[in-house]
């Protein structure tokens, strides 16, 4: 039997992603283990560079059309699909995102078997694979660079000026921060884990959401809410956490007094579109609206979103942007009308070297071997499309696949 040939692409979305789904000793690792071979598409974008990957002995290649699996991070561009290949990328598809439809019509027509990492679970369906730790790291950062602009009450450099994160806990321990900040974190998944990690890493102390909402604190304090938090049944107050997220339709948002409270809000949910939103425009528009700053990690674009001032995701290199809620318009950040919205959706390519390492381990850790079997189900629940069509896990992306929806 021949070795698995497994290529890692060169990123061709933009703007550009510097991640790589392995780093070059994992790669090393991996051929030294297993039965594969593995080629990397040379790029001077990476956050590992060719020379790094060379030196460890792996095969610096421009065409990859001899390899039988094609990794990357980000989409993949359609006119840089190889028909007849296995792909490994995040498709952005599974939420019927109306911008990813031409990509997963690309897929079926060129017969790629499409297998997105964001589906990659265990048989409890939980996920195995994912950069959200890093996004939520990122993303409260990000937040409170983004406040420190507004407020000039300090000054927090960006996340991608520092060589790794622990540079940036060094940096941590000398700012102030302002006394009586509240921050409001949304999430309990991977994204949270992330945010709330680095909220404590900058000392800022977590309270519960009852003290969060009625006490005055002399100090920074963030609070971290769960479903039953900021989520409530329609027709009686309650909250099942099974049924909410079976039928979100039945509940509603209760978390309009957080709005009146939080000077920053850190938003780290996984939203369906059939979930409440946290508030509405109309709500944006109150005099007791309070919150000023809204890193929306989440990132689903309005006016299908959590969040509906998330009108489009701003970029590393433009990273804020003010929002108007009596316009619905974006506008400069820091003006006292406006919110100051964080919409990078691709946050962890802020920390590209110490997110690129964990999400190889995971690969190597929980994928790899389910890849080197032909009957692996995890493999099989992760892939969207192969041999010209929806896989039955996906038969729900029909209309949006034709256009239909």
């Amino acid at each position: 039997m021949s070795n698995l040939k497994i290529g890692i692409i060169r990123e061709g979305k933009v703007p550009p992603d510097s991640r790589v789904p392995l780093i070059p000793s994992q790669c090393k690792s991996m051929i030294e283990k297993y039965p594969v071979e593995v080629s990397v598409a040379p790029s001077p974008g990476r956050c590992y560079k060719d020379e790094e990957y060379s030196s460890s002995g792996i095969l610096l290649q421009e065409n990859l059309t001899d390899c039988d699996v094609l990794m990357g991070v980000k989409e993949v561009p359609v006119d840089l699909l190889i028909p007849n290949k296995t792909y490994f990328f995040f498709s952005h598809t599974i939420k019927k995102q109306s911008y990813n439809q031409k990509l997963l019509k690309a897929c079926v027509e060129k017969n790629i078997r499409l297998v997105d990492y964001e589906v990659l679970t265990d048989e409890n369906r939980k996920r195995l694979i994912a950069f959200g730790v890093f996004a939520g790291m990122v993303g409260a950062h990000n937040g409170l660079m983004t406040y420190g602009q507004r407020s000039k009450e300090f000054h927090l450099p960006r996340m991608n000026s520092f060589f790794d994160y622990q540079s940036a806990v060094d940096e941590y321990q000398k700012i102030k921060w302002p006394s009586g900040l509240k921050i409001v974190l949304t999430g309990t998944g991977r994204v949270g884990t992330g945010a709330k990690n680095v909220l404590l890493d900058m000392n800022i102390r977590e309270v519960s959401p009852k003290e969060f909402l009625e006490q005055t604190c002399n100090e920074a304090v963030f609070t971290q809410l769960e479903c039953k938090d900021y989520v409530a049944r329609k027709s009686d107050g309650g909250f099942v956490k099974k049924e909410f997220y079976t039928q979100p339709d039945l509940y509603e948002s209760i978390f309009k007094p957080y709005t009146q409270v939080a000077d920053i809000m850190i938003n780290g949910i996984y939203w369906d579109s059939n979930s409440p939103a946290f508030f509405s425009l109309e709500d944006m528009t109150a005099d007791d609206f309070k919150i000023k700053t809204i890193a929306d990690v989440t990132c689903d674009i309005a006016p299908s979103s959590s969040i509906p001032s998330t009108i489009f995701a701003s970029t590393i290199a433009d990273p804020i942007f003010g929002f108007n809620p009596k316009t619905g318009k974006e506008e400069d950040p820091h003006q006292e009308h406006v919110v100051d919205m964080m919409t990078i959706d691709n946050l962890p390519n802020e920390l590209p070297r110490d997110a690129s390492k964990a999400f190889g381990e995971q690969f190597m850790n929980h994928i790899l071997e389910e890849l080197l079997d032909a009957d692996s189900s995890v493999i099989q629940r992760g892939t969207i499309c192969e041999n010209g069509d929806l896989t039955s896990h996906f038969e729900y992306l029909r209309d949006y696949l034709e256009g239909k929806d």
